[in-house]
């Protein structure tokens, strides 16, 4: 019954999924993946110098064509092996940790390669190429970001919550409060934070499917979502954590491919290809669009300011902040946290975080290399004519690399490309479902209302009802969230989880007078205080700024006018939007009924980390307890010995 049950349930995830519809006719564009910037190298500086890259003059076309035939066979492939995976895991899940943590029994090689499966999201992938291709280098520290974080859960996380922990964020807090409060606490936060990343992945995915198949929107995310519930309910973390291996593995040899090609087309000099990039017509001409200079200013190179920082996030603190919150965020996602107690001991969670930073770098300096090909060789005009936020470039420089548009290495190259982004979203959301279904399954039934007095059966049983729940609002959320910026959520789970979680895992861990009042405060304080920073923050759409910016360009261009110059078709198609934009803006407000944001980075962590930190310093001091107080010496023991730890199960 359990088989025939399984095969039923893929059976609805494949026939949403691989049904391909007929295309919409419009496709709407995938929401733009967060960002920061990066010091850059400087075109002038370079020692080789080299010609423009002729451009296609030709109309930037509005759709990206994939033979789908081509894409929905990879699709299919991709499906069929993560099919065999989940059969071949659900016959060895049977006891709850099986279901949340594999049995301790993965080695530290394959978890590094899961922990990367999981950091590697299709944002990262799709989002952080489309970012370099249209800001330049401004998306360098972004692509660096996800590797320095990692120092942080290597020097102060991965040993001490192997040592500590068992299966959630609550188990480690758990040893130095009794309270029910904390359990509840850290399963709301844990929930929320993968819920913000959860319901970008799943939008992320509906639109990926909707443009590259014209499956439509509401389709692809039932999909998708039922897709992943079926593999999580079933596989619990030992399906999840290969799925990520093969989808971290293909996404690393494909990168490496892609950029190997853009620097033999450079000759193999990366110092040629940044000149190309800067020499690049298509290219100076987005900067001064970027810049908003629709007249170019003579002696200003616009090739060069492509290479500097600034043209993403103006505010150097923007960058700091959210340098801040990435920094010590990764260390509080709770799906990454989970990663640690699949291992059997201490030395294995670290050589896992050592090999998740070797390839997360590895990659994202490949990635690098695929914006800037893209820049040179697509053309951002191209890149943002099929999405304005970036996301196709790495599809698009893919198909170029393979021959071109109706090309057949163009189109195979391009479909499977597709196929390892499709790979990408299952792998990154079934860890977040299987977070967030821990978090409720674990911490608020087992240990809140069953008093921790439910059997090993009754436990999977919850889960996996969990993981159906899970998966049931991410779907409805996301059908909700279809023409949202959820880019806002991105921003919120990283902030969140630094201004919140981070906080409280190191005074666990460290300090021996943190107690109940501390652990509630820091969670509950540094969450709400980043989100309240966020909706008053510039993430939020302001329509007095839109209408604000249209009015300058309309003031440029009528003086032009006035000064008796004839204006360009291009100018006069410009004007005329600047003047709509201004019409439909110049009245509008804020979600909050603003007219201007009141924060002014669009990033909170430089200011809501040290408010996490000081709200669970407060609630510490303020509500001093003894009792809780002596609790640290088993955490301290524990944490340094593994004392307690069950060891890993035989698979």
């Amino acid at each position: 019954m359990k088989r025939i049950l399984l095969l039923l349930s893929l059976g609805v995830a494949l026939c949403s999924t691989a049904h391909a519809a007929e295309p919409a006719e419009k496709v709407a564009a995938s929401a733009p993946a967060t960002a920061t910037q990066a010091p850059a190298t400087a075109a002038a500086s370079m020692a080789v110098a080299v010609a423009p890259v002729k451009q296609s003059q030709a109309a930037p076309t509005k759709q990206l064509k994939t033979n789908r035939k081509l894409t929905i066979s990879m699709f299919l492939v991709i499906i069929a092996a993560t099919v065999g995976i989940l059969f071949w895991a659900a016959g060895k899940t049977k006891t709850a940790s099986d279901y949340y943590a594999a049995g301790g029994g993965i080695s530290g090689l394959q978890n590094g390669w899961a922990i990367a499966g999981d950091t590697l999201s299709a944002a990262t992938f799709l989002g952080t190429t489309g970012l370099i291709s249209l800001y330049g280098l401004d998306g360098f520290m972004y692509a660096t970001g996800p590797t320095v974080c990692f120092l942080t859960i290597l020097l102060i996380i991965a040993e001490p919550c192997r040592n500590a922990g068992k299966y959630t964020l609550g188990d480690i807090l758990s040893f130095r409060s009794r309270s029910k409060m904390v359990r509840g606490a850290s399963a709301i936060s844990a929930v929320v934070v993968s819920s913000f990343y959860l319901l970008v992945q799943m939008v992320g995915a509906g639109k990926l499917m909707q443009l590259l198949l014209g499956i439509p929107y509401q389709m692809a995310v039932i999909g998708v979502g039922a897709m992943i519930v079926v593999y999580v309910s079933f596989g619990g973390m030992k399906a999840t954590t290969w799925v990520q291996i093969i989808k971290a593995a293909l996404l690393v040899a494909t990168t490496f491919i892609l950029a190997g090609v853009i620097l033999w087309k450079s000759g193999m000099n990366p110092a040629r290809l940044l000149d190309q990039v800067a020499a690049s017509p298509a290219v100076q001409e987005h900067v001064r669009t970027l810049l908003k200079h629709p007249v170019a200013e003579p002696g200003f190179d616009y090739g060069q300011r492509f290479l500097e920082v600034g043209l993403f996030l103006k505010n150097p603190l923007d960058q700091i902040s959210l340098g801040i919150a990435m920094l010590l965020g990764v260390a509080g996602l709770p799906h990454i946290m989970m990663r640690f107690f699949t291992v059997p001991n201490a030395k294995q969670a670290r050589k896992s975080v050592v090999i998740a930073m070797s390839l997360i770098a590895t990659f994202l300096c490949l990635v690098t290399f695929l914006g800037l090909g893209a820049s040179v060789f697509v053309t951002p005009q191209q890149i943002m004519s099929i999405d304005k936020g970036g996301n196709m470039a790495a599809l698009m420089i893919a198909q170029h690399i393979g021959g071109g548009v109706g090309t057949i290495g163009g189109d195979l190259l391009l479909a499977f490309i597709c196929a390892v982004a499709f790979a990408t979203i299952i792998a990154v959301v079934s860890g977040l479902v299987l977070a967030s279904s821990a978090a409720i399954a674990h911490d608020l039934y087992v240990n809140i209302l069953k008093d921790g007095k439910a059997d090993q059966h009754e436990q999977v049983k919850v889960a996996k009802l969990a993981s159906f729940a899970v998966g049931a609002v991410a779907i409805l959320l996301a059908i909700a969230c279809e023409k949202q910026n959820v880019v806002v959520l991105a921003t919120l789970a990283f902030a969140v989880a630094a201004s919140s979680n981070f906080p409280v895992i190191l005074f666990a861990l460290f300090w021996k007078r943190f107690n109940t009042a501390g652990i509630t405060a820091g969670l509950v304080i540094g969450a709400a205080f980043t989100i309240g920073l966020v909706m008053v923050s510039p993430n939020m759409t302001y329509p007095k700024k839109i209408a604000a910016d249209a009015q300058k360009i309309v003031t440029v261009l009528e003086k032009k006018q006035a000064d008796g110059a004839v204006l360009t078709e291009k100018e006069q198609t410009t004007l005329a939007k600047a003047r709509t934009d201004y019409a439909q803006n110049k009245d509008g407000k804020s979600l909050l009924g603003l007219d201007a944001p009141l924060f002014p980075l669009k990033n909170p962590g430089i200011v809501s980390v040290p408010v996490g930190f000081m709200a669970a310093i407060f609630g510490t001091l303020l509500f001093r307890s003894r009792e809780e107080e002596d609790l640290f010496s088993e955490m301290y023991v524990r944490q340094n010995t593994g004392l307690g730890i069950a060891e890993a199960a035989e698979h």
